[in-house]
C-alpha cells in the first residue's frame, strides 16, 4: 500500500493505481477506522479495480464547541488495517496540506437540503464537508466514491453536489454496520462511559419500534414518531435533538409515510452525540 502525505505523492501514486484502464474507488474517512469504515472500503472493492482511501480530520466541519481537538485517531492502526483489506493507496494530508492557503475563501454552499436535520443544529458543518469532499474528488478524480448510509444526510448531499455540479463520480451509499445490539458503530461510540453505552442501544430500538409500527400498517408520520419517542422514554440517559421522517433525496418532510421514507434522528447519550436512520420497507 502507497502511503500519501501530500498532494504531489498522490500526484505520482495515482497514475499507477490507473495503468491498464483500472477504475478507482475512493473512500474518504476522519480515521480511527472501524468496521463499519472497513466494510466500506470492501462495498468499493467489490466495483473497481483500485480502492483508495483519505484520512483526514477535517477542522472546516467541526462547529467551535465541538471535538475537533478530542477526535480518536489511531494512525499507524488506521493504516495496517487498511493495507490488512488491500487498500492501494492511503492519503494522509497535514492540515496545512489540504488548505495551504489557509482556511479557503471559495466553499461549498449546501443549499436548502443542509438546513434541516443534522444541518439546522450545526451551522456550518455541511459546508466543511462538502468543500473538503469537492477538494478530495479534485485530487483524487475517482470513478467511484463510497459513504456510509449512517450519515445519511451527508450522503445524500454529496450525491447531490456530484450530480449538480457534474464532477463526474458515481456516488455509492453503503450499508450501516452494526454491533451485535443494534447500535450504529461509529469512531464517536468510543466516548461512551459503560452505563452510556448500556443505554445507546436505545436508538437502534426506538428506530426498529417504528419501523415495525409502518409493517403493521401505519402511514402517519406523527405516529410512526411518537412510536419512536415512547422507546426512548424509557431510556432516562438519551436526549433527543431531532426525531425526523424524510424524503430519501429532497429530505423534505414524509406525511404520509411511504416505503423508501427514512427516519433519522439524532440525539445525545451522556456527551456524546449520536446518530442514526432506518428506511421504511415495504408491506
Amino acid at each position: 500500500m502507497i502511503v500519501a502525505r501530500t498532494r504531489i505523492g498522490l500526484a505520482e501514486a495515482l497514475p499507477r493505481l490507473r495503468a491498464g484502464g483500472r477504475s478507482v474507488g475512493l473512500v474518504p474517512t476522519m480515521g480511527y477506522l472501524h468496521e463499519g469504515h472497513l466494510s466500506l472500503v470492501e462495498y468499493a472493492a467489490a466495483r473497481v479495480d483500485a480502492v483508495a482511501v483519505s484520512i483526514f480530520v477535517n477542522p472546516l466541519q467541526f462547529g467551535p464547541a465541538e471535538d475537533l481537538a478530542e477526535y480518536p485517531r489511531d494512525e499507524a492502526r488506521d493504516l495496517t488495517l487498511l493495507e490488512d483489506r488491500g487498500v492501494a493507496v492511503a492519503f494522509v494530508p497535514s492540515v496545512e496540506e489540504m488548505y495551504p492557503l489557509g482556511g479557503p475563501r471559495v466553499t461549498i454552499a449546501p443549499g436548502s437540503m443542509a438546513e434541516r436535520l443534522c444541518g439546522a443544529f450545526r451551522p456550518g458543518h455541511f459546508r466543511g464537508v462538502l468543500t473538503v469532499v469537492a477538494k478530495l474528488f479534485g485530487l483524487f478524480r475517482p470513478d467511484v466514491a463510497v459513504f456510509g448510509r449512517k450519515d445519511f444526510q451527508q450522503a445524500v448531499l454529496i450525491r447531490r453536489m456530484a450530480r449538480d455540479l457534474d464532477m463526474g463520480v458515481q456516488i455509492l451509499m453503503a450499508p450501516t454496520v452494526r454491533e451485535g445490539d443494534g447500535l450504529a458503530m461509529s469512531s464517536r461510540n468510543a466516548y461512551l462511559s459503560p452505563e452510556e453505552r448500556t443505554q445507546a442501544v436505545g436508538l437502534f430500538k426506538a428506530l426498529s419500534a417504528a419501523l415495525e409500527r409502518f409493517a403493521s400498517g401505519e402511514r402517519s408520520a406523527a405516529a410512526l414518531r411518537e412510536a419512536a419517542l415512547g422507546v426512548l422514554a424509557h431510556y432516562p440517559l438519551l436526549r433527543p435533538q431531532y426525531l425526523e421522517i424524510v424524503d430519501p433525496d429532497t429530505l423534505e418532510p414524509a406525511d404520509p409515510v411511504a416505503a423508501g421514507s427514512v427516519l433519522a434522528a439524532a440525539l445525545f447519550c451522556g456527551r456524546t452525540r449520536l446518530i442514526d436512520n432506518m428506511e421504511f420497507g415495504q408491506t
